[in-house]
């Protein structure tokens, strides 16, 4: 099948053409036939597999001979990079229609949010809590929205949006078109499906939940304080052009860039505590190759569409399968190959011979020759929670015995200064006088 035979507009074919696509991946092929006859559709669907176009189009082509003005159309997605990542496929495939569309998300200023409200514009693209946030206000208006996407349902039940996602609901109208898409299907997503969709097209991709074919898989059996330097080793012997590193927290991310930095590897970081803007130059950054690293959390692990990546180093081990899919799935993608590292240390053995089993096959146990597994590290990765708190504490007792001591010291002072501004002022009035 071609893009042409799903009957889609000129103007958005030739969007489709100047983005250097040559014909539906199977998502699309399935989901923007039922999509474009006004059904509602299920979408079992992996990230990666096309789908962000797979609910664009049918909505670009519902929206082309729609008066301007309103907001017909919302897209709910859970994170900020993935928000961002939809709008930049948007202005892609709109670009040669008059179509708008607007971010509503947390990080950047609500001032522009607001003003496009107000305006608006045809598509808006959000994550729950941001939205949340402007729909008791009235400049926010969506009684004529037609269409609802919902994409990575799965993970916004993951970050706990669910309540967030029933409160938009209550707000929306019940005569709409809804679009669902989810990688995974478990109890409460499949219940919120049943109570929102109406007769819906399903398709079913799940089977696809698995790192794609062109992906080679590997572990790296290491102790946990020697994981950095193992890292620094394959990146120079391997000739990585560009990695993403995921680390298990956002302490662990930070000290990892730092370490990186100062090896003298070009990196930068993207996780919870970085403002919108940082994220943005962070991969921005990395996908012009101007740094080699990226160093994230598990919020980059879903959306991010980062061409020809060549390796993923998981530094630690996923939770769960799931995440070790959709890390691994950053690399590999569109028929593509790829490279995916897991660090092993001896306490996460139990967790990797899980994710091995939930993924049917056991992966091979590499080593790096020359590397020495014996070494001492300089300086431990990750200070200790314990140390970190005591740390904070210690600083702050610190800054308040400052404080007091600069607050005593301005108390001795001004007695004295009351004291003698008199006589400074004696002199000179006599002067004056004999004048």
């Amino acid at each position: 099948m071609t893009f042409s035979q799903l009957n889609l507009h000129l103007a958005l074919l030739r969007g489709i053409e100047e983005m250097g696509f040559n014909q539906p991946t199977a998502i699309q092929s399935e989901a923007i036939p039922p999509a474009l006859a006004g059904h509602d559709v299920l979408a079992c669907a992996m990230t990666g597999s096309g789908k962000t176009a797979a609910f664009l189009l049918p909505i670009l082509q519902r929206l082309l001979d729609e008066p301007r003005g309103t907001t017909r159309a919302l897209i709910l997605t859970p994170t900020r990079e993935l928000a961002t990542q939809i709008q930049e496929h948007f202005v892609q495939l709109a670009r040669h229609t008059r179509l708008r569309s607007a971010v509503i998300m947390g990080g950047v200023p609500a001032a522009p949010q607001i003003r496009a409200l107000k305006s608006g514009v045809e598509v808006l693209i959000a994550t729950p809590g941001r939205l949340l946030d402007h729909l008791d206000q009235s400049y926010t208006r969506l009684s004529g929205l037609e269409v609802l996407v919902l994409d990575e349902a799965d993970r916004m039940l993951d970050m706990g949006f669910l309540p967030a996602i029933r409160q938009v609901l209550s707000h929306l109208p019940a005569r709409r078109q809804t679009l669902f898409f989810s990688a995974t299907m478990p109890r409460p997503i499949a219940r919120l499906a049943r109570e929102i969709l109406k007769q819906p097209f399903s398709i079913n991709q799940e089977r696809q939940a698995a790192p794609a074919t062109g992906l080679t898989q590997s572990a790296y059996p290491v102790a946990q304080e020697l994981k950095a330097r193992l890292l620094l080793q394959l990146i120079a012997h391997e000739r990585m052009r560009q990695v993403i590193v995921f680390t298990r927290t956002k302490h662990r991310a930070n000290r990892l860039a730092e370490l990186l930095t100062a090896a003298g590897v070009s990196c930068d970081r993207i996780h919870g505590n970085r403002t919108q803007a940082q994220r943005t130059q962070a991969l921005e950054s990395f996908k012009s190759g101007k740094c080699q690293v990226l160093v994230a959390t598990d919020i980059a692990a879903r959306g991010l569409d980062i061409e020809a990546l060549g390796h993923v180093v998981n530094f630690d081990v996923p939770q769960v399968a799931e995440d070790y899919i959709h890390r691994v799935g950053r690399t590999a993608r569109a028929e593509r190959t790829g490279d995916a590292i897991t660090f092993v240390a001896p306490d996460e053995e139990e967790r990797w011979r899980a994710i091995e089993r939930a993924i049917g096959k056991r992966l091979p146990r590499l080593t790096l020759a020359g590397f020495d597994y014996k070494a001492t590290p300089a300086q431990p990765l990750e200070v200790p929670i314990r140390e970190r708190i005591a740390a904070i504490r210690s600083a702050k007792t610190e800054e308040r015995a400052r404080a007091t001591a600069k607050a005593e010291r301005k108390a001795q002072r001004q007695p004295a200064q009351a004291h003698s501004r008199p006589e400074a002022k004696r002199p000179a009035l006599r002067k004056r006088a004999s004048a």
